[in-house]
C-alpha cells in the first residue's frame, strides 16, 4: 500500500469511528444517546488505535498533519513527502466523516439541536476565548507529539506503536478535552467542518468558520513546541540517524 493510500484509509477509519462515537452520543434516538464524554474519549482512543494499526506498517500512521509536521521538523521525515501525507489525511478525514453522516442520517434528521449536529463533525470551545482555546490545542498536541517522538523506533520508523498512541489520546481527552474538545489534529477538524458546510444536513447551523483556524494553528504550534522540548531534553536516537518513512 502506498503512503497516500495508507494515510487516506487510516484517517478515514479514524474519523469513521471517532466522529461515529460522537454522533452516537449527541444525536437523538441513537442507542448511545447522552452516554457522555467518557464514552466519546474512549471511542476516540480506540479510533486512533485502529487507524494506526491499519496504516502503521505502510506510512507510519501519522493520520494527523501535526504529527507529520512534527516528525519533519524533528528530522525524522523528509519534507518532500509532507504534502503527500497531509493531502491524504484531509481527504481521508472528509470521506470518513461523510460515512458517519450516511450511517446516522436518520438521526441527524431526528435531532433538532444544530449545535449537536455540528459537534458530530468538528470541535467548538466550551467557553470561547481566543488565548485559552489556542493554548488548549497547543498543550494537548504537544503531549501527543512528545509521545510520538519518543516512541518512534529508529530501526523501524513505520511503527508508531498503536497502543501507546491510543492511550495518550485517551489521556488527553480525559484530562484536557473539556475546554475545546481536543481536536489536536488539523485534518480531523477542518476536513469534517468543510463537509458540514457542504452536506445537505437539515436544520444545520453555520460551520463556525471564525473558530476554525484554532484547531489548525494550535496543533501545528503544539507540534513545533514538542520538537523544541524533544531537542532540548535530548533524543534517544543518535544525532545523525535519519528516519525517513517509506515513500
Amino acid at each position: 500500500m502506498s503512503v497516500f493510500a495508507a494515510e487516506f484509509l487510516g484517517t478515514a477509519v479514524l474519523l469513521l469511528l471517532g466522529n461515529g462515537v460522537v454522533a452516537n452520543v449527541v444525536l437523538n434516538k441513537t442507542k448511545g444517546n447522552n452516554s457522555g464524554l467518557i464514552v466519546i474519549t474512549w471511542g476516540w482512543a480506540i479510533a486512533v488505535f485502529v487507524g494506526v494499526m491499519i496504516a502503521g506498517q505502510f506510512s507510519g500512521a501519522h493520520l494527523n498533519p501535526a504529527v507529520t509536521v512534527g516528525l519533519a521538523a524533528a528530522g525524522k521525515l523528509d519534507w518532500g513527502i509532507v504534502a503527500t501525507y497531509i493531502g491524504a489525511q484531509f481527504a481521508g478525514a472528509a470521506v470518513g466523516t461523510t460515512l458517519v453522516w450516511l450511517q446516522y442520517r436518520q438521526h441527524f434528521e431526528a435531532t433538532t439541536d444544530p449545535d449537536a449536529k455540528i459537534s458530530a463533525f468538528c470541535n467548538s470551545p466550551a467557553i470561547p476565548n481566543l488565548f485559552s482555546n489556542l493554548l488548549s490545542e497547543v498543550s494537548g498536541t504537544a503531549v501527543l507529539i512528545l509521545v510520538v517522538l519518543y516512541k518512534v523506533d529508529p530501526q523501524n520508523p513505520s511503527a508508531l506503536h498503536a497502543l501507546p498512541v491510543g492511550l495518550t489520546v485517551l489521556g488527553i481527552g480525559l484530562s484536557l478535552g473539556g475546554t475545546t474538545g481536543y481536536a489536536i489534529n488539523p485534518a480531523r477538524d477542518l476536513g469534517p467542518r468543510i463537509m458540514h458546510a457542504i452536506l445537505p444536513i437539515p436544520g444545520k447551523r453555520d460551520s463556525n468558520w471564525s473558530y476554525s483556524w484554532i484547531p489548525v494553528v494550535g496543533p501545528i504550534l503544539g507540534a513545533l513546541l514538542a520538537v523544541l522540548i524533544f531537542r532540548a531534553l535530548g533524543s534517544p536516537a543518535s544525532p545523525d540517524s535519519s528516519l525517513v518513512l517509506p515513500q
